[in-house]
């Protein structure tokens, strides 16, 4: 009932440019950490630039947090920034989750596939693992990943679909995940070979986000079809589909921060629209304050006036 009530409520709201919203969200992010092992040249927390507090996200908190969000909740993805396995208590919180019956995504570097999480993993019952594999050679993969190591995780996806076999259960559901770039967009039928090899549920091709296009373009793929950016005349790029007025995550999910912080949506990553915290107010409250009616309306009239949402292919 709450799904159809959200759904019918982004459907109205479309059609009169009104926010109207009933129901609570059927889906969020919860941010186990902001810390992370690898240095990725367009991501803020490898680049060490975020604006925020990094930190870990506490057992006890991540309970608290499930307690207001779960009633209405079907799907969560464990992840915002940071490598998510790097927080101790990973697998304890898919558990609390999966106890409430719902289903849990995750994605990693895939640099901490040692026997203890994998083993850990497949008991809590995780839906959804993506792993990040973006080249198949040291050179390629480095390109992005920087100070990733491809041999690490080319180990670990080999134990995974080992465990995984041998534990004779369906999940979690292995995705590699491939963003397609300039240097490494030769490698895309090598890539095809190998997830079937290693026996992978699903392989995803997915277009790189850039941030600084004065220092960066040159990872943008010429491949038709794998780019969300065009360049203009002038040199410059713009994204190469249009920005509609609308947009399905401000009606659904929303993201929670390691300490709380709830953002509209995951291309916020310096918590920059910030609508609350959901430890100095409920969610109730959150979910349809003056500031979330607010960021909706800015996204019904003219979209491309908030710059977070001027980089999203939504």
């Amino acid at each position: 009932m709450n799904f159809m009530l959200v759904e019918a409520s982004f459907i109205y709201s479309r059609l009169t440019r009104k926010a109207i919203l009933a129901g609570m969200p059927w889906a969020a992010s919860i941010e186990p950490t902001a810390y992370c092992n690898l240095g990725c040249t367009e991501c803020p927390t490898g680049k060490r630039s975020l604006t925020r507090p990094s930190g870990n996200l506490d057992l006890a908190v991540f309970r608290k947090m499930l307690d207001q969000l779960s009633p209405n909740l079907l799907y969560l993805t464990l992840y915002f920034q940071g490598e998510p396995l790097m927080n101790p208590k990973f697998s304890e919180m898919v558990g609390l989750a999966r106890e409430r019956h719902i289903f849990i995504s995750t994605s990693t570097n895939g640099h901490f596939l040692n026997d203890m999480n994998i083993g850990q993993m497949i008991k809590s019952g995780l839906n959804h693992l993506i792993i990040s594999l973006d080249g198949l050679d040291q050179q390629a993969y480095e390109k992005y990943r920087v100070h990733g190591k491809l041999h690490t995780v080319i180990e670990g996806i080999h134990r995974l679909v080992a465990a995984k076999k041998a534990s004779r259960t369906a999940f979690p559901l292995i995705e590699l995940q491939f963003l397609v770039m300039a240097h490494n967009q030769h490698q895309m039928k090598q890539m095809k070979a190998f997830a079937k090899k290693v026996g992978v549920d699903r392989l995803t091709f997915k277009s790189v986000q850039v941030y600084n296009f004065d220092a960066e373009s040159t990872i943008i793929p010429s491949m038709k079809g794998k780019s969300r950016y065009r360049q203009n005349p002038d040199g410059s790029w713009k994204m190469a589909g249009k920005l509609r007025n609308r947009c399905h995550r401000l009606w659904s999910s929303l993201v929670v921060t390691w300490d709380g912080r709830v953002v509209p949506c995951c291309y916020d990553k310096n918590a920059g629209q910030r609508t609350g915290n959901i430890f100095e107010e409920p969610l109730s409250a959150i979910w349809k304050n003056q500031l979330y009616t607010s960021f909706r309306k800015k996204v019904l009239y003219n979209r491309s006036e908030i710059e977070i949402c001027r980089n999203c292919g939504e």
